[in-house]
């Protein structure tokens, strides 16, 4: 099964690097589309009820709005796809950029497969290859790009490309599939089965069941946001899945554990106790004589996360970002029509088969409905076809390639204003017996952008990726897990990590940590724990966030030089409310270097104060100021956009700044009242140092 495994991922990697495509098609006029700053594309998909594609409209059988207002068609084109074989000789892009690219052609459709390893079972993750590989060799024509993903991955590891080789081959040689596999999919659900076996196996069964939902749900939101700058035009999401439960907060999943004498069964989750090590004298977290103590607080305290999933919440929001990216889903049930959602042996795999939970006839309807269900809802919201609940999936999939192999390409100048906004779009056809599929509405630049882009320097050829954009994309990549990870949390934690002036003048290691809290009213304390990468305590500081506020800084620096690495920052608060404890991993850079800033926000929800923050979302009303610590005097700051090209025309004030206790900053303050909501950074160097930070408006 190992073997099987690596096999699966050497795979899969490959499929990823270079997936591929087919063939031929008749020849179009191509008329010249203009891109204006107001000029926007809207690709158009009208069926009759019987779903049938219709292939003889005009432009004057289109009525467009935008925000209610009637927008006038300018330029017009039917496109009609056909795949007639293996485009063998085409070139293709060699790089995840190359492609990029190239789908920003507007007459090239762009389609993500999207394998849902956890939730297809392992015999119909093979049955299903060979109509997949049918539909994608019928689906894709010769200008056409289509890449892979799974879970696992981030849309910038995948590679556009129109050959698919390589995923044919993965599809008919591998058994990705792995929800009724016997052994764990991955160490955490190891970690689960483990802590539960004995102690409550139901619980383990679900833990592990919400964690493979909650881990699906976070690569599709994170697809289609980060699809939305890709291109405008439509994307196309074939997604592989069995389907989810659609996981509600559940308090009896966080009911007290005891044994037949009424005593906890499993240590309380939150910070362990403090001990010291017989093997070498210091201090430690870790009980050397019960190695499996650790693992399992930390089940316990994922126990307590997993409880308060809202994957309802989830969907619609993965939804709403779909419809802003212009992406539309067609969940495909690989399983056909099937009568029991499990197997005898219930996914999960925690304890033997006669431990696992035995499903009652209801229950295995409830969740074959809660599956079919909300797959159906995905397409539904974004103007996709679900393939759910039926043993016909070849045909139902060649309805799918029809569908989206003959559609409308219309182009208008927008009456609509240059505010950054999100503008709706409605399509009507005049014809009756007429229903449209078309993009639901698109982002509107600012004014000043296109002007900006015409005044930049025209290269020659595309230019290749920079050392800047590869940090900014980095820079983005941890932030989007830091808001993900904090988001309705009644304890957030954000960490800087560099260097600060010692007693000798030599640069001592110091860490800074924002330790923000809900509730304002009755204050917290905050502890702070510093661990190596073996979890022993390497240093700690205490903190107060005072009654009224909702934020602090807990700043540590070790009484020992610290060597530059991986470290992790445990943050536990303690207030009337009760308790919370994060932990955040954290790298220590070489000197003189940074990681990471702290953020500091002034707006009306902080009665104009400037205030530390965890929270890296902001609303377009505030001022954030990031604060680099550094050895020197900053040199420059600027704003650069989710792509790492500069946003000239927003001023960020460069400053340097000393605390009492020697150690400098580096700083830029920018006001974000001219930026729309979405992903930014801030570049701040310092000499030789340059940090870049992202942060996200919301609103």
């Amino acid at each position: 099964m190992k073997r099987a495994r690596c096999v699966l991922a050497m795979s899969m990697a490959a499929a990823a690097a270079t997936a591929v495509m087919l063939t031929a098609q008749d020849e179009l006029p191509q008329p010249t589309f203009r891109a204006e700053a107001n000029y926007v594309r809207v690709d158009v998909f009208p069926t009759t009820r019987d779903g049938a594609p219709v292939t003889d409209l005009t432009a004057a059988d289109f009525e467009l709005v935008e925000d209610r207002t009637l927008q006038k068609i300018e330029q017009f084109e039917r496109v009609v796809i056909r795949a007639v074989g293996s485009g063998e000789g085409r070139p293709e892009p060699n790089t995840v950029a190359e492609s990029q690219r190239a789908i920003q052609d507007p007459r090239a459709r762009v389609f993500v497969l999207f394998l849902d390893p956890k939730h297809v079972e392992q015999g119909t993750s093979r049955s299903i290859s060979q109509t997949l590989v049918n539909t994608l060799n019928r689906l894709i024509g010769p200008d056409d790009y289509v890449g892979i993903m799974v879970p696992s991955m981030k849309l910038r590891d995948v590679t556009f490309a129109r050959r698919t080789v390589a995923i044919e081959n993965l599809l008919r040689n591998d058994w990705w599939g792995k929800r009724d596999s016997i052994l764990p999919a991955d160490e955490t659900e190891d970690e689960y089965a483990y802590c539960y076996e004995k102690a409550a196996p139901n619980i383990g069964q679900e833990m592990i069941l919400r964690h493979r939902e909650q881990e699906t749900f976070d690569a599709l939101e994170e697809l289609v946001v980060s699809i939305r700058n890709l291109r405008e035009e439509r994307k196309a999401v074939l997604a592989i899945s069995d389907g989810w439960l659609i996981y509600r907060p559940n308090p009896n999943l966080t009911r007290p554990l005891v044994d037949a004498q009424g005593n906890p069964a499993l240590p309380p989750p939150g910070t362990p106790p403090l001990g010291v090590d017989p093997r070498n004298g210091k201090l430690s977290t870790t009980d050397p004589n019960n190695l499996g103590e650790a693992a399992m607080r930390k089940c316990e305290l994922d126990r307590q996360t997993l409880a308060n999933l809202d994957d309802e919440s989830r969907l619609r929001t993965i939804m709403d970002e779909a419809n802003r990216s212009n992406t539309s889903f067609y969940p495909v049930d690989p399983r056909g029509l099937v009568v029991f959602d499990e197997s005898i042996v219930p996914s999960g795999q925690v304890g033997s088969a006669s431990a696992n939970p035995t499903l009652r006839p209801e229950e295995e309807n409830r969740r074959l409905i809660a599956r079919a269900e909300g797959l159906r809802r995905l397409a539904e919201g974004t103007d996709g076809t679900a393939i759910v609940g039926t043993n016909m999936i070849e045909k139902a999939l060649r309805r799918v390639v029809d569908d989206l192999s003959s559609y409308y390409l219309l182009g208008y100048y927008s009456t609509g204003k240059l505010d950054g906004k999100f503008h709706s779009i409605s399509v009507r056809v005049k014809r009756p017996g007429v229903t449209v599929r078309a993009r639901r509405g698109y982002q509107a630049l600012r004014e000043g952008d296109m002007a900006r882009a015409a005044a930049a320097p025209k290269a020659v050829a595309p230019a290749a990726p920079t050392a800047e954009s590869a940090l900014a994309a980095a820079a983005l990549s941890a932030v989007a897990k830091v808001v993900n990870s904090v988001r309705d949390l009644p304890l957030r934690v954000h960490v800087t990590a560099g260097w600060r002036p010692g007693a000798n003048g030599q640069p001592v290691a110091a860490f800074w940590t924002v330790g923000e809290v809900v509730d304002r009213i009755p204050g917290a304390d905050l502890d702070a724990m510093l661990l190596n990468d073996v979890g022993e305590i390497v240093s700690s500081a205490h903190g107060r966030v005072a009654p009224g506020t909702t934020s602090a800084i807990v700043q540590i620096v070790p009484d020992k030089p610290l060597p530059p690495g991986g470290y992790t920052m445990r943050v536990k608060s303690q207030s009337p409310g009760g308790s919370e404890t994060v932990s955040m991993p954290v790298t220590l850079p070489p000197a003189p270097g940074a990681s990471g800033a702290v953020f500091v926000r002034r707006g009306p929800s902080t009665a104009n104060k400037e205030v530390p923050t965890a929270d890296l979302r902001f609303r377009r009303s505030e001022r954030v100021r990031v604060e680099v610590p550094s050895a020197v005097d900053v040199t420059s700051a600027r704003l650069l956009d989710r792509t790492g090209k500069p946003m000239t025309a927003i001023p960020v004030t460069a400053s340097t700044r000393t605390d009492a206790d020697g150690t400098r900053w580096a700083t830029g303050e920018l006001l974000l009242a001219p930026l729309g909501p979405g992903d930014y950074v801030v570049e701040v160097v310092a000499g030789e140092t340059r940090t870049l930070v992202a942060f996200r408006i919301v609103l």
